[in-house]
């Protein structure tokens, strides 16, 4: 019996002692052996590993890939406009031993806590460099300040036993209390390059405005000339037909002319000319003076009683006279009617349209206008 219980002893304590003398490494992790606080010995290699019970122990550490975080920072670029950053970084442990050393039994948080510092100074260190401002933090060159940071993150890592695979900024903000001011200078700068391409546009409209303005007064000039050439070329033909006929008969010519301007003067119902009675304007208003060939194509029309012209300022009832005479005077003057004063009138005519003041009467058609000769002086 003593035997038997003596043999499950040895039995538990052999097994106690070669269950603590082995130990396994994963694949995903380094171990370091360690006797009375020392290092004796490094497994890197995954798989089976032996030790001395209750005098060396293994220290097991991750080596995969670990991630840090920063803590947010405020930054200040070049252009002194404050910046909160934070980043994260991608390490791992390259050397365990030196690792070891470096942080002792604080183990992967010490690790973090240090590197996170060496992270912060370099962001710091890389940020607020000379030519670097924040609008080249926020541009497509945040990459290479990134790359900057990781560089000198890692040659200061190496001391701690870690390598730095990455570093990455996550956001870059204003602080709150700039924001107000930033976006008033965003919208300013807005409204800058706005008016900037306003007044572009205008110079250009302007532009456009002056060419087709010069189009227009070149084509209107062009045909201006055009025209005036034209109305030249029609007047110089006119004057060669009025020469022509002229030449051919200047006495009907002039007759045709006096006509014309007869047309033109006694317009209307209210056409008065007061000029004296020899002048050469009335020259064809006389039957002795008309030609042969006018003469004969005239047509006589009834003629109307004799309208006697009031001097100066004239009596009431010669006026109203006058009136009902133009309103009622014949279609057709002729120059019978309209006889030189030295030809010899009906004696009745005479005293009617004469008076003791020097006044003149002139017999009229219907539709046609008073005409009023002066007194000869």
């Amino acid at each position: 019996m003593n035997k038997t219980i003596a043999a499950v002893v040895v039995a538990v304590v052999l097994l106690l002692i070669g269950r603590g003398s082995i130990y396994v490494v994963d694949e995903r992790e380094k171990a370091l052996i360690l006797q009375f606080g020392q290092i004796v010995r490094v497994q890197e290699e995954p798989g089976l590993g032996f030790k001395i019970p209750l005098i060396q122990e293994v220290v097991r550490y991750d080596d995969r890939i670990l991630s840090l975080d920063t803590d947010t920072i405020e930054v200040t670029p070049s252009d002194d406009r404050r910046l909160i950053v934070d980043a994260f970084a991608r390490y791992r442990i390259s050397d365990i031993v030196r690792f070891r050393e470096a942080v002792g039994l604080e183990g992967l948080a010490g690790a973090d806590r240090r590197l996170g510092s060496i992270l912060n100074s370099q962001i710091r260190e890389v940020l607020g460099e000379d030519q670097v401002t924040s609008d080249t933090i926020l541009s497509a060159e945040r990459r290479i300040l990134m790359n900057r940071i990781r560089d000198r993150a890692r040659s200061q890592a190496e001391s701690l036993g870690l390598q730095v695979v990455d570093v990455r900024l996550k956001q870059t903000n204003l602080p709150d209390q700039n924001l107000d001011a930033t976006f008033d200078r965003m919208r300013a700068e807005r409204d800058r390059e706005a008016a900037d391409e306003i007044a572009r546009g205008g110079e250009a409209a302007q532009r456009v405005r002056a060419l087709a303005d010069r189009t227009v007064s070149e084509t209107v000039s062009e045909a201006e000339r055009e025209a005036q050439i034209t109305l030249g070329e029609a007047d110089a033909l006119a004057n060669a037909t009025f020469a022509e006929a002229y030449g051919a008969d200047p006495e009907f010519f002039d007759f045709y002319r006096s006509m014309q301007a007869y047309r033109m003067a006694l317009q209307g119902n209210n056409s008065t000319l007061v000029l004296t009675p020899d002048s050469d304007f009335f020259d064809y208003l006389y039957s002795g003076d008309a030609p042969e060939g006018a003469r004969e194509a005239q047509v006589t029309a009834p003629v109307v009683d004799p309208i006697t012209l009031p001097d100066e300022a004239g009596e009431g009832d010669d006026a109203a006279a006058t009136d009902e005479g133009a309103d009622a005077a014949p279609d057709a003057l002729t120059t019978d009617e309209m006889g030189a004063p030295d030809a010899e009138a009906p004696e009745e005519e005479a005293d009617a349209g004469t008076d003791d003041t020097g006044g003149g009467t002139i017999s009229i058609a219907p539709g046609t206008t008073a005409i009023t000769p002066a007194p000869s002086p």
